[in-house]
């Protein structure tokens, strides 16, 4: 009977010390510098013993056995999501183990800027080394069929924002999210648009607000523009918006706008096209949509770019005239 007792009282001893052992372990940081962090990765398909090894090679888990071992007495060796994981200071084998089954992976961010063409956005996105790549050699015309959206011209249709994605998306998978936050933006303020705007169809106001974002950056001469592109074609006028032309030459512009473009004869010229060009021309941004939508009330029919980022707005011909020859001619 002695015996026995000394044997279950060793035995209990041990299992106490060597749950002391684990648990101490468990909850004991990584051996990481307070300035360190590194990003890991478990492959998809990889068993957690693959992946604990791979990490105890790299000498950020100190005994890979022990943490395989305990993730499957838990249950939680097969609960782990794939993906890259941040490994900072302070971090344990527990919290460790539990942003793993949680999936809380490394997000990046990657942003689509307001006037950017649709094809500056494919090349920004081109060189994120952190997505995928699916849409090499697509052109404006191509881009939606690559997307597998409905065929048409891909200009102006993707929503300029930061999109936050994770290791594996692709830059498809962004310009996919980028559309369809478009299409909701743009309906629900085409729905509360002011009932007299003269454009048949929300992708005609889409078309007006890519030429306000392309004219202004001032957020108080967004209406005034607006106002003066709805004043201009309910009088049938034509437009005349230097960057339909810029649109319109493509590669061929180099930076100097010349007389001789302004006559030249594409599809975007609103110097020589009465209405609007045929496509947006850039992706506009929430402001410049909602400007096309809200237009300021008045009178102006020509504004001019004064060369501090703002706008002189003006009535008529003779003192548009003057303003050019103030703020534009030296």
């Amino acid at each position: 009977m002695k015996v026995a007792f000394l044997i279950i009282a060793v035995l209990g001893l041990a299992c106490g010390v060597g749950y002391w052992y684990v648990d101490r372990w468990n909850n004991t940081p990584l051996d990481i510098a307070p300035d360190e962090a590194h990003v890991v990765q478990l492959r998809t398909g990889e068993s957690f013993t693959a992946f604990s090894r791979r990490l105890a090679e790299r000498g950020l888990v100190d005994n890979a056995a022990l943490w395989a071992r305990l993730a499957q007495v838990q249950g939680q060796a097969k609960r782990v999501k794939a993906g890259e994981y941040r490994i900072a200071a302070g971090d344990t084998p527990r919290l460790l183990l539990a942003r793993l089954v949680a999936g809380e992976v490394v997000a990046y961010e990657v942003s689509l800027i307001e006037g950017w063409t649709a094809m500056e956005a494919v090349a920004a996105l081109a060189g994120h080394d952190k997505l995928c790549h699916d849409l090499d050699g697509v052109t404006t015309e191509t881009l939606l069929g690559a997307l597998g959206l409905p065929d048409g011209h891909g200009e102006g249709l993707f929503l300029p924002d930061t999109y936050r994605f994770v290791a594996g998306d692709c830059d498809a998978d962004i310009l996919r999210r980028a559309y369809a936050m478009m299409e909701t933006e743009l309906e629900e303020m085409w729905h509360e648009r002011d009932a007299s705007l003269p454009y048949a169809s929300p992708y005609e106001a889409l078309i007006v607000a890519s030429l306000i974002e392309k004219e202004t950056g001032v957020d108080a001469d967004r209406v005034h523009v607006s106002q003066v592109f709805r004043s201009r074609l309910e009088r049938g006028m034509r437009l005349q918006t230097d960057p339909t032309v810029i649109y319109g030459l493509g590669k061929r512009f180099d930076g100097n706008l010349t007389r001789r473009h302004l006559r030249e004869d594409t599809p975007y010229n609103t110097y020589v096209h009465f209405g609007l060009p045929p496509t947006p021309i850039a992706l506009p941004g929430k402001k410049s949509i909602r400007a096309a939508m809200h237009p300021a009330s008045g009178e102006y029919l020509y504004f001019v770019a004064r060369g501090d980022g703002s706008s002189k707005f003006s009535k008529s011909l003779a003192e548009h005239e003057a303003a050019v020859r103030k703020y534009q001619l030296r």
